[in-house]
């Protein structure tokens, strides 16, 4: 059976030009998680989709995560199980625990859950991430059982990064098939 790619958008969506949107268009064996409102998140709310989307999905999956849905994976992983999770490629994780790093719309994904992850993972981050410090996302790694990677100077590794297919990520992620 072929393994599943949950692509799964932080923050406002992933844009047109999101490495995401190209990974989701490219990627025949795909699907993009969407939520009722990208721009003022609902802890509750993205759980639950998430978790109907997961209930649907009845094959291998494995969870590409960007910004505030790392920290929804986290949560989701303390309230929910799934035997279908093969692993989590976790890319930029937003600290939302840090008024100084992220907008206050998404403190009610604080706190960040820090206990280890049910499944193998890999957590992303770049040296200029706006929206974490490269410490901080090591701590997050660490915590979740996660590999830790850091790409250089890559910002929130969004749609500003300029990534395209972002080719780099996509040999990261085969790591978890």
């Amino acid at each position: 059976m072929e393994t599943k790619i949950l692509i799964m958008p932080g923050l406002g969506g992933s844009g047109e030009k999101h490495w995401q949107s190209f990974w989701a268009k490219s990627f025949t064996n795909a699907t993009r998680l969407e939520q009722e409102n990208w721009d003022e998140p609902e802890l509750d709310k993205w759980l639950g989709q998430l978790n109907t989307t997961l209930l649907k999905l009845d094959s291998p999956v494995i969870l590409v995560a960007h910004s505030l849905a790392v920290s929804l994976v986290a949560h989701w992983a303390v309230k929910y199980t799934n035997p279908h999770i093969k692993g989590a490629l976790l890319v930029a994780p937003a600290d939302v625990d840090s008024p100084a790093h992220t907008p206050d719309s998404v403190r009610s994904f604080s706190p960040v859950p820090i206990t280890k992850l049910p499944f193998p993972s890999i957590v992303i981050t770049s040296e200029n991430d706006p929206y974490v410090d490269v410490q901080r996302a090591g701590y997050f790694a660490a915590q979740w059982g996660s590999e830790f990677i850091n790409i250089g100077l890559n910002g929130h590794i969004n749609s500003d990064s300029n990534l395209g297919l972002w080719e780099e990520g996509q040999l990261i992620l085969k790591r978890l098939f």
